[in-house]
């Protein structure tokens, strides 16, 4: 049955791919998409579908890719049903990492930001996971977010105190910070796909291991886990997925919350079968939201990161309330 749930979920992601191929200003019958693909006449079609679509797609699909993965592993090794990939630090090292990169050396191109933004949220993710695993005690997941909690906070308030000072470096960062899938060329996407495919493989890897995490250190030890390892492999998985999709797409939020949500209501709790889901689902949400952007105010153009937004609010408040909320 959940062979099957995967192959449709395949399905519904080509549904969505197709679409975000054909949806925009201007509006491309499927046929012609794939007469364009294939055959592509040199046309003003041809230039939208490849110069424009593709890269953006394929973005949408990497990024959407990363973050669901990263969120389902956080949710798994926090066992925080709340975690997100901003709950250990590396949003916020990857914008501060941007911010860096306009303000003392003048990067203004998207492809010099995704090499500091990189960078950015590794050095944040290495901090939180030392701040969280060193010191009296064994690791846990608690730690783990207060530690992130107070990176994040250090983090955000040094980027604030530089916008604020200086009006040069917000006008440029801010359509950076905003979270969309447009204005990415296709170089962009060949330099974050070999992150997003180690850390993928890293937490496709991770599955039989994080059930042991979400039975509790006693009993994850006792059944054989390394949980030491798990968890640095967990965190090496997320610096990976997360500091990619975020250099690439700035931070774009709720779908790694989101997506394995949705996911566990068709697999349960079984980490393996949520992690391949949360892979599949989560760039088909992604795209839905890029593709809802570019037809709610047509001619103009809501970035996907201000979708996501308004639609995971809700979820987010939904998830809140829930009376069982500690339970994965």
């Amino acid at each position: 049955m959940r062979w099957t749930g995967l192959a449709v979920s395949f399905a519904v992601l080509a549904a969505v791919t197709v679409l975000s191929l054909a949806v925009g200003a201007q509006a491309i019958p499927p046929a012609e998409v794939w007469r364009q693909l294939w055959w592509p006449d040199g046309g003003e079609t041809a230039a939208i579908v490849h110069d424009l679509r593709i890269p953006r797609t394929l973005l949408g699909l990497c990024v959407g890719s990363a973050l669901g993965l990263a969120g389902a592993l956080m949710q798994a090794l926090t066992r925080n049903p709340l975690a997100d990939p901003g709950l250990l630090g590396v949003n916020a090292g990857a914008s501060l990492a941007v911010v860096c990169s306009i303000l003392f050396f003048g990067i203004t191109d998207m492809r010099g930001w995704v090499w500091f933004s990189l960078a950015g949220a590794a050095a944040a993710a290495a901090a939180v996971y030392t701040l969280g695993t060193t010191g009296r005690g064994a690791a846990n997941p608690a730690r783990l977010v207060l530690a992130g909690a107070a990176v994040s906070a250090s983090l955000l308030a040094v980027i604030e105190a530089v916008l604020t000072l200086n009006v040069t470096v917000f006008d440029k960062w801010r359509f950076w910070d905003v979270g969309a899938l447009a204005g990415r060329d296709a170089e962009v996407v060949g330099q974050v796909a070999p992150f997003v495919a180690v850390g993928a493989v890293l937490a496709l890897g991770l599955g039989r291991g994080l059930n042991a995490v979400a039975l509790g250190e006693q009993a994850g030890q006792g059944l054989g886990a390394n949980l030491a390892r798990i968890r640095l492999v967990g965190a090496a998985a997320i610096m990976l997925l997360c500091g990619a999709a975020t250099a690439a797409a700035g931070p774009i939020g709720f779908i790694g919350l989101m997506a394995p949500h949705a996911v566990r209501a068709l697999t349960g709790p079984d980490n393996r079968w949520v992690l391949a889901y949360s892979a599949v689902l989560a760039p088909a949400l992604l795209l839905t939201a890029d593709v809802l952007g570019r037809v709610v105010v047509r001619p103009g153009e809501l970035e996907s990161g201000i979708v996501t937004a308004f639609v995971g609010a809700p979820v987010f408040v939904y998830i809140l309330r829930r009376r069982r909320i500690v339970r994965l």
